[in-house]
Protein backbone atom coordinates (compact mmCIF):
# COMPACT_ATOMS: atom_id res chain seq x y z
CA UNK A 1 0.00 0.00 0.00
CA UNK A 2 1.90 3.14 -1.00
CA UNK A 3 2.55 5.38 1.84
CA UNK A 4 0.12 8.42 0.22
CA UNK A 5 -1.71 11.04 2.84
CA UNK A 6 -4.70 9.84 1.18
CA UNK A 7 -4.07 6.37 2.46
CA UNK A 8 -3.02 7.74 5.82
CA UNK A 9 -6.58 9.69 6.23
CA UNK A 10 -8.30 6.54 5.75
CA UNK A 11 -6.15 4.95 8.51
CA UNK A 12 -7.28 7.78 10.75
CA UNK A 13 -11.23 7.42 9.93
CA UNK A 14 -10.54 3.48 10.67
CA UNK A 15 -9.32 4.27 13.69
CA UNK A 16 -11.79 6.46 14.77
CA UNK A 17 -14.91 4.02 13.99
CA UNK A 18 -12.88 1.12 16.46
CA UNK A 19 -12.69 3.56 18.83
CA UNK A 20 -16.37 4.81 18.37
CA UNK A 21 -17.50 1.21 19.42
CA UNK A 22 -14.52 0.30 22.03
CA UNK A 23 -16.39 3.50 24.36
CA UNK A 24 -18.85 1.97 24.51
CA UNK A 25 -17.34 0.86 28.14
CA UNK A 26 -17.93 4.50 29.73
CA UNK A 27 -21.70 4.66 28.05
CA UNK A 28 -22.12 2.35 31.50
CA UNK A 29 -23.62 5.20 33.84
CA UNK A 30 -26.60 5.58 31.58
CA UNK A 31 -27.61 2.01 32.15
CA UNK A 32 -27.13 2.24 36.32
CA UNK A 33 -30.53 4.12 37.33
CA UNK A 34 -32.36 1.07 35.64
CA UNK A 35 -30.22 -1.30 37.40
CA UNK A 36 -30.44 0.87 40.71
CA UNK A 37 -34.66 0.46 40.22
CA UNK A 38 -34.05 -3.15 39.69
CA UNK A 39 -32.83 -3.67 42.89
CA UNK A 40 -28.76 -3.11 42.35
CA UNK A 41 -26.62 -1.39 44.84
CA UNK A 42 -24.10 1.55 44.12
CA UNK A 43 -21.12 -1.12 44.31
CA UNK A 44 -23.08 -3.48 41.90
CA UNK A 45 -23.42 -0.82 39.39
CA UNK A 46 -19.52 -0.09 39.84
CA UNK A 47 -18.71 -3.65 40.31
CA UNK A 48 -19.56 -4.53 36.57
CA UNK A 49 -17.77 -1.25 35.37
CA UNK A 50 -14.80 -2.12 37.14
CA UNK A 51 -14.73 -5.04 35.93
CA UNK A 52 -14.72 -4.51 32.72
CA UNK A 53 -11.76 -2.02 32.89
CA UNK A 54 -9.70 -4.46 34.45
CA UNK A 55 -10.12 -7.15 31.39
CA UNK A 56 -10.02 -4.72 29.07
CA UNK A 57 -6.55 -3.97 30.05
CA UNK A 58 -5.23 -7.42 31.35
CA UNK A 59 -6.55 -8.25 27.72
CA UNK A 60 -4.50 -5.57 26.05
CA UNK A 61 -1.39 -6.87 27.34
CA UNK A 62 -2.14 -10.54 25.31
CA UNK A 63 -3.20 -8.46 22.34
CA UNK A 64 -0.30 -6.34 22.07
CA UNK A 65 2.25 -9.08 21.84
CA UNK A 66 0.15 -10.96 18.90
CA UNK A 67 -0.37 -7.45 17.22
CA UNK A 68 3.13 -8.25 15.14
CA UNK A 69 1.89 -11.81 14.43
CA UNK A 70 -1.34 -11.74 13.51
CA UNK A 71 -1.88 -8.07 12.38
CA UNK A 72 -3.69 -5.16 13.02
CA UNK A 73 -6.66 -6.38 11.05
CA UNK A 74 -7.26 -9.25 12.50
CA UNK A 75 -6.97 -8.49 15.90
CA UNK A 76 -9.55 -5.32 15.11
CA UNK A 77 -12.33 -8.23 13.66
CA UNK A 78 -11.79 -10.69 16.53
CA UNK A 79 -12.40 -7.73 18.80
CA UNK A 80 -15.56 -6.25 17.17
CA UNK A 81 -16.78 -9.96 17.13
CA UNK A 82 -16.30 -10.08 20.82
CA UNK A 83 -17.59 -7.21 22.06
CA UNK A 84 -20.25 -7.35 20.15
CA UNK A 85 -20.94 -10.76 21.21
CA UNK A 86 -20.78 -10.10 25.03
CA UNK A 87 -23.69 -7.30 24.88
CA UNK A 88 -25.88 -9.42 22.54
CA UNK A 89 -25.68 -12.39 25.23
CA UNK A 90 -26.14 -9.41 28.00
CA UNK A 91 -29.58 -8.91 26.21
CA UNK A 92 -30.35 -12.57 25.68
CA UNK A 93 -29.65 -14.38 29.02
CA UNK A 94 -28.21 -11.53 31.60
CA UNK A 95 -31.32 -9.13 31.69
CA UNK A 96 -30.48 -7.48 35.08
CA UNK A 97 -28.49 -10.16 36.59
CA UNK A 98 -25.65 -9.12 38.53
CA UNK A 99 -23.70 -12.22 37.87
CA UNK A 100 -24.30 -12.39 34.46
CA UNK A 101 -23.76 -8.93 33.20
CA UNK A 102 -20.37 -9.03 35.04
CA UNK A 103 -19.66 -12.03 32.77
CA UNK A 104 -20.96 -10.82 29.10
CA UNK A 105 -20.55 -7.25 29.50
CA UNK A 106 -17.59 -7.24 31.82
CA UNK A 107 -15.41 -10.00 31.24
CA UNK A 108 -16.50 -10.34 27.39
CA UNK A 109 -17.56 -7.18 26.50
CA UNK A 110 -14.09 -5.86 28.22
CA UNK A 111 -11.73 -8.00 26.57
CA UNK A 112 -13.03 -7.42 23.13
CA UNK A 113 -12.31 -4.03 23.79
CA UNK A 114 -9.04 -4.83 25.16
CA UNK A 115 -8.19 -6.98 22.06
CA UNK A 116 -8.93 -4.08 19.72
CA UNK A 117 -7.56 -0.94 21.77
CA UNK A 118 -4.07 -0.72 20.83
CA UNK A 119 -4.48 -1.62 17.26
CA UNK A 120 -5.54 1.95 15.99
CA UNK A 121 -2.91 3.19 17.90
CA UNK A 122 0.00 0.96 17.40
CA UNK A 123 -1.23 1.72 13.43
CA UNK A 124 -1.48 5.54 13.43
CA UNK A 125 1.85 5.87 15.03
CA UNK A 126 4.00 3.77 12.24
CA UNK A 127 1.66 5.86 9.85
CA UNK A 128 2.63 9.20 11.21
CA UNK A 129 6.19 8.92 13.01
CA UNK A 130 6.41 12.77 13.20
CA UNK A 131 3.24 13.27 14.89
CA UNK A 132 2.50 10.90 17.98
CA UNK A 133 0.82 13.11 19.58
CA UNK A 134 -1.88 14.23 17.08
CA UNK A 135 -2.61 11.48 15.45
CA UNK A 136 -2.67 9.36 18.78
CA UNK A 137 -5.42 11.79 20.14
CA UNK A 138 -7.00 11.67 17.01
CA UNK A 139 -7.18 7.73 16.92
CA UNK A 140 -8.57 7.72 20.79
CA UNK A 141 -11.30 10.53 20.00
CA UNK A 142 -13.41 7.93 18.98
CA UNK A 143 -13.46 6.64 22.31
CA UNK A 144 -14.72 9.81 24.33
CA UNK A 145 -17.06 10.52 21.59
CA UNK A 146 -18.38 7.19 21.41
CA UNK A 147 -19.41 7.13 25.45
CA UNK A 148 -21.53 10.49 24.69
CA UNK A 149 -23.09 8.65 21.27
CA UNK A 150 -24.22 5.73 23.02
CA UNK A 151 -25.48 7.33 25.67
CA UNK A 152 -27.68 9.72 24.35
CA UNK A 153 -28.56 6.58 22.00
CA UNK A 154 -30.31 4.85 24.76
CA UNK A 155 -31.54 8.25 26.13
CA UNK A 156 -33.17 11.41 24.68
CA UNK A 157 -31.48 11.00 21.31
CA UNK A 158 -32.81 7.63 20.25
CA UNK A 159 -34.73 6.49 23.74
CA UNK A 160 -33.46 2.96 23.04
CA UNK A 161 -34.02 2.45 27.03
CA UNK A 162 -37.15 3.48 27.15
CA UNK A 163 -38.81 2.12 23.65
CA UNK A 164 -36.95 -1.08 23.90
CA UNK A 165 -35.91 -1.98 26.90
CA UNK A 166 -32.62 -3.19 28.63
CA UNK A 167 -32.46 -5.97 26.93
CA UNK A 168 -33.23 -5.43 23.30
CA UNK A 169 -30.98 -2.06 24.28
CA UNK A 170 -27.94 -3.99 24.54
CA UNK A 171 -28.36 -6.62 21.91
CA UNK A 172 -28.98 -3.49 19.18
CA UNK A 173 -25.08 -2.03 20.96
CA UNK A 174 -23.47 -5.56 20.30
CA UNK A 175 -24.90 -5.77 16.50
CA UNK A 176 -23.77 -1.95 15.77
CA UNK A 177 -20.55 -2.83 17.55
CA UNK A 178 -19.63 -5.32 15.55
CA UNK A 179 -20.22 -4.30 12.49
CA UNK A 180 -18.94 -0.48 12.70
CA UNK A 181 -15.27 -2.29 14.25
CA UNK A 182 -15.10 -4.72 11.10
CA UNK A 183 -16.08 -1.44 8.98
CA UNK A 184 -12.88 0.25 10.57
CA UNK A 185 -10.97 -2.39 10.40
CA UNK A 186 -10.41 -2.77 6.44
CA UNK A 187 -7.74 0.26 6.71
CA UNK A 188 -6.07 -0.98 9.74
CA UNK A 189 -2.82 -2.77 8.29
CA UNK A 190 0.80 -0.96 8.79
CA UNK A 191 2.17 0.98 5.82
CA UNK A 192 3.99 -1.44 3.11
CA UNK A 193 6.91 1.06 2.91
CA UNK A 194 7.60 1.33 6.21
CA UNK A 195 11.37 1.16 6.97
CA UNK A 196 11.90 3.71 4.33
CA UNK A 197 9.78 6.41 5.82
CA UNK A 198 9.88 5.60 9.77
CA UNK A 199 13.48 5.63 10.92
CA UNK A 200 12.19 4.64 14.09
CA UNK A 201 10.89 1.05 12.96
CA UNK A 202 13.88 0.72 10.77
CA UNK A 203 16.28 0.48 14.01
CA UNK A 204 13.87 -1.52 15.86
CA UNK A 205 14.58 -4.55 13.20
CA UNK A 206 18.10 -4.26 14.86
CA UNK A 207 16.81 -4.31 18.15
CA UNK A 208 17.97 -0.96 19.23
CA UNK A 209 15.05 0.28 21.45
CA UNK A 210 13.26 -1.16 24.88
CA UNK A 211 11.58 -4.04 24.76
CA UNK A 212 8.56 -4.87 27.78
CA UNK A 213 10.54 -7.29 29.74
CA UNK A 214 13.44 -4.13 29.47
CA UNK A 215 10.87 -1.26 30.47
CA UNK A 216 9.63 -3.20 33.57
CA UNK A 217 12.92 -2.92 34.66
CA UNK A 218 13.26 0.87 34.99
CA UNK A 219 12.20 2.86 37.61
CA UNK A 220 10.68 4.97 35.03
CA UNK A 221 8.15 2.64 34.19
CA UNK A 222 6.76 2.32 37.64
CA UNK A 223 6.87 6.18 37.85
CA UNK A 224 4.13 6.43 35.02
CA UNK A 225 2.25 3.49 35.76
CA UNK A 226 1.51 4.99 39.39
CA UNK A 227 0.43 8.15 37.77
CA UNK A 228 -1.63 6.53 35.22
CA UNK A 229 -3.26 4.73 37.84
CA UNK A 230 -3.99 7.86 39.72
CA UNK A 231 -5.29 10.36 37.22
CA UNK A 232 -7.14 7.49 35.10
CA UNK A 233 -8.35 6.51 38.39
CA UNK A 234 -9.91 9.71 39.02
CA UNK A 235 -11.83 9.86 35.74
CA UNK A 236 -13.07 6.58 36.14
CA UNK A 237 -14.51 7.37 39.08
CA UNK A 238 -15.98 10.40 37.88
CA UNK A 239 -17.60 8.43 34.95
CA UNK A 240 -19.39 5.94 37.13
CA UNK A 241 -20.71 8.91 39.93
CA UNK A 242 -21.38 11.71 37.03
CA UNK A 243 -24.69 10.47 36.95
CA UNK A 244 -25.27 9.78 40.83
CA UNK A 245 -23.41 12.36 42.67
CA UNK A 246 -25.43 15.23 41.22
CA UNK A 247 -28.77 13.92 41.14
CA UNK A 248 -28.23 13.63 44.93
CA UNK A 249 -26.31 17.23 45.23
CA UNK A 250 -29.37 18.24 42.91
CA UNK A 251 -31.96 17.01 44.92
CA UNK A 252 -30.82 18.89 47.71
CA UNK A 253 -30.70 22.24 46.73
CA UNK A 254 -34.21 22.15 45.13
CA UNK A 255 -34.51 20.65 42.42
CA UNK A 256 -36.68 17.74 41.28
CA UNK A 257 -35.84 14.43 41.16
CA UNK A 258 -36.81 14.44 36.77
CA UNK A 259 -35.01 17.45 36.72
CA UNK A 260 -31.80 16.13 38.53
CA UNK A 261 -31.63 13.57 36.07
CA UNK A 262 -31.80 15.43 33.26
CA UNK A 263 -29.05 17.55 34.54
CA UNK A 264 -26.84 15.12 35.66
CA UNK A 265 -27.49 12.90 32.27
CA UNK A 266 -26.63 16.18 30.32
CA UNK A 267 -23.41 16.83 32.42
CA UNK A 268 -21.86 13.71 31.36
CA UNK A 269 -23.42 12.35 27.89
CA UNK A 270 -22.70 15.91 26.37
CA UNK A 271 -20.54 17.96 28.20
CA UNK A 272 -18.15 15.38 30.08
CA UNK A 273 -18.29 12.96 26.97
CA UNK A 274 -17.86 15.98 24.66
CA UNK A 275 -14.80 17.07 26.75
CA UNK A 276 -13.03 13.73 26.73
CA UNK A 277 -12.85 13.26 22.92
CA UNK A 278 -11.13 16.86 22.18
CA UNK A 279 -8.99 16.51 25.19
CA UNK A 280 -7.15 13.44 23.46
CA UNK A 281 -7.16 15.99 20.30
CA UNK A 282 -5.79 18.60 21.97
CA UNK A 283 -3.67 17.48 24.99
CA UNK A 284 -1.88 15.45 22.41
CA UNK A 285 -1.30 18.74 20.01
CA UNK A 286 -0.44 20.10 23.32
CA UNK A 287 1.92 17.69 24.25
CA UNK A 288 4.29 17.61 20.68
CA UNK A 289 4.55 21.64 21.58
CA UNK A 290 5.80 21.11 25.18
CA UNK A 291 6.87 18.09 25.75
CA UNK A 292 4.75 14.79 27.24
CA UNK A 293 5.75 14.90 31.34
CA UNK A 294 5.29 19.18 31.10
CA UNK A 295 1.51 18.54 29.71
CA UNK A 296 1.05 15.90 31.98
CA UNK A 297 2.15 17.75 34.98
CA UNK A 298 -0.40 20.46 33.89
CA UNK A 299 -3.12 17.74 33.33
CA UNK A 300 -2.65 16.82 36.73
CA UNK A 301 -2.63 19.43 39.01
CA UNK A 302 -5.54 20.79 36.99
CA UNK A 303 -7.40 17.62 37.51
CA UNK A 304 -7.27 17.60 40.79
CA UNK A 305 -8.68 21.20 41.39
CA UNK A 306 -11.04 19.90 39.26
CA UNK A 307 -11.87 16.69 41.26
CA UNK A 308 -12.13 19.03 44.92
CA UNK A 309 -14.03 21.72 43.09
CA UNK A 310 -17.02 18.99 42.56
CA UNK A 311 -17.74 19.15 46.07
CA UNK A 312 -19.23 22.50 45.74
CA UNK A 313 -20.17 22.45 41.82
CA UNK A 314 -22.37 19.39 41.84
CA UNK A 315 -25.65 20.60 42.80
CA UNK A 316 -25.73 23.75 40.62
CA UNK A 317 -26.60 22.93 37.26
CA UNK A 318 -24.18 25.47 35.35
CA UNK A 319 -20.89 25.28 37.60
CA UNK A 320 -21.91 20.99 37.29
CA UNK A 321 -21.51 21.69 33.62
CA UNK A 322 -18.23 23.21 33.85
CA UNK A 323 -16.79 20.76 35.87
CA UNK A 324 -17.81 17.75 33.96
CA UNK A 325 -17.00 19.83 30.50
CA UNK A 326 -12.79 19.99 32.69
CA UNK A 327 -12.47 17.10 34.00
CA UNK A 328 -13.55 15.05 31.02
CA UNK A 329 -11.28 17.03 28.44
CA UNK A 330 -8.37 16.12 31.43
CA UNK A 331 -9.41 12.61 31.38
CA UNK A 332 -9.36 12.38 27.36
CA UNK A 333 -6.19 13.70 28.01
CA UNK A 334 -4.56 10.51 29.48
CA UNK A 335 -5.10 8.60 26.21
CA UNK A 336 -2.96 10.62 23.81
CA UNK A 337 -0.38 11.85 26.57
CA UNK A 338 0.20 8.21 28.00
CA UNK A 339 0.72 6.15 24.96
CA UNK A 340 3.38 9.51 23.84
CA UNK A 341 5.05 9.45 26.73
CA UNK A 342 5.85 5.38 26.89
CA UNK A 343 7.32 5.87 23.09
CA UNK A 344 9.40 9.16 24.34
CA UNK A 345 10.67 7.53 27.08
CA UNK A 346 10.98 4.18 26.02
CA UNK A 347 11.20 4.35 22.14
CA UNK A 348 8.40 4.08 19.79
CA UNK A 349 9.41 0.97 17.77
CA UNK A 350 7.97 -1.40 20.29
CA UNK A 351 5.18 1.10 21.57
CA UNK A 352 2.37 -1.40 20.54
CA UNK A 353 4.05 -3.96 22.44
CA UNK A 354 5.35 -1.76 25.63
CA UNK A 355 2.06 0.49 25.96
CA UNK A 356 -0.13 -2.42 27.00
CA UNK A 357 2.28 -3.07 30.07
CA UNK A 358 1.83 0.79 31.06
CA UNK A 359 -2.42 0.81 30.46
CA UNK A 360 -3.06 -1.89 33.19
CA UNK A 361 -2.30 1.39 35.00
CA UNK A 362 -6.17 2.20 33.98
CA UNK A 363 -7.92 -1.40 35.28
CA UNK A 364 -6.13 -0.99 38.70
CA UNK A 365 -7.11 2.43 38.82
CA UNK A 366 -10.84 1.31 37.02
CA UNK A 367 -10.92 -1.46 40.19
CA UNK A 368 -9.78 1.01 43.08
CA UNK A 369 -11.47 4.56 42.55
CA UNK A 370 -15.16 3.54 41.52
CA UNK A 371 -15.14 1.08 43.84
CA UNK A 372 -14.10 3.64 46.30
CA UNK A 373 -16.71 5.91 44.88
CA UNK A 374 -19.31 3.23 45.27
CA UNK A 375 -18.47 2.11 49.14
CA UNK A 376 -18.36 6.19 49.61
CA UNK A 377 -21.39 6.67 48.04
CA UNK A 378 -23.08 4.24 49.53
CA UNK A 379 -21.97 5.56 53.15
CA UNK A 380 -23.71 8.50 52.13
CA UNK A 381 -20.19 10.93 51.59
CA UNK A 382 -19.96 11.32 47.48
CA UNK A 383 -17.95 14.25 48.49
CA UNK A 384 -14.66 12.71 50.31
CA UNK A 385 -14.28 10.64 47.64
CA UNK A 386 -13.89 13.31 45.00
CA UNK A 387 -11.86 15.04 47.40
CA UNK A 388 -9.20 11.87 47.49
CA UNK A 389 -8.89 11.37 43.92
CA UNK A 390 -8.03 15.30 43.63
CA UNK A 391 -5.21 15.12 46.13
CA UNK A 392 -4.06 11.93 44.68
CA UNK A 393 -3.65 13.67 41.35
CA UNK A 394 -1.48 16.13 42.76
CA UNK A 395 1.20 13.03 44.07
CA UNK A 396 0.50 12.28 40.62
CA UNK A 397 1.88 15.25 39.21
CA UNK A 398 5.03 14.90 41.46
CA UNK A 399 6.20 11.98 40.56
CA UNK A 400 6.07 12.63 36.91
CA UNK A 401 8.60 15.06 37.94
CA UNK A 402 11.06 12.10 38.84
CA UNK A 403 10.78 10.42 35.54
CA UNK A 404 14.19 9.93 33.85
CA UNK A 405 14.84 8.20 30.50
CA UNK A 406 16.86 5.37 30.01
CA UNK A 407 19.46 4.66 28.04
CA UNK A 408 18.02 3.52 24.80
CA UNK A 409 20.23 1.39 22.91
CA UNK A 410 21.98 3.12 19.75
CA UNK A 411 20.13 4.94 17.14
CA UNK A 412 16.63 5.22 19.27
Amino acid sequence: MPNTSGNRWRVVLGAILIQFCLGAIYAWSVFTPTLNEAGWSNVQTQAVFSVGLAFFALVMVWAGKRLTKWGPRRLAVIAGLVLGLGYVLAGLIGKTNFWLNTLFIGVIGGSGIGLGYVVPIAVGMRWYPDRKGLITGLAVAGFGFGAMGWIKLAGSWGNLLERTGLSMTFIIYGVLFAALTLLGSIWMVFPADEPKNNPEIKTARDSKALRSHEMVRTGSFYLIFFTFVITAGAGLMSIGLMKLYPMEALQRSGHTAAAASAIAGTAMAVYFSLANGLGRILWGLISDRIGQRPAIILMAVLQGLMMMAMIYTAGQPVLLYASALIIGFNFGGNFSLFPTLTADTFGAAHVGENYPFVFLAYGVGGILMPILGGILGDLGNFPLAFALCGFLCWVGALLIRFIKKPLLKPGV
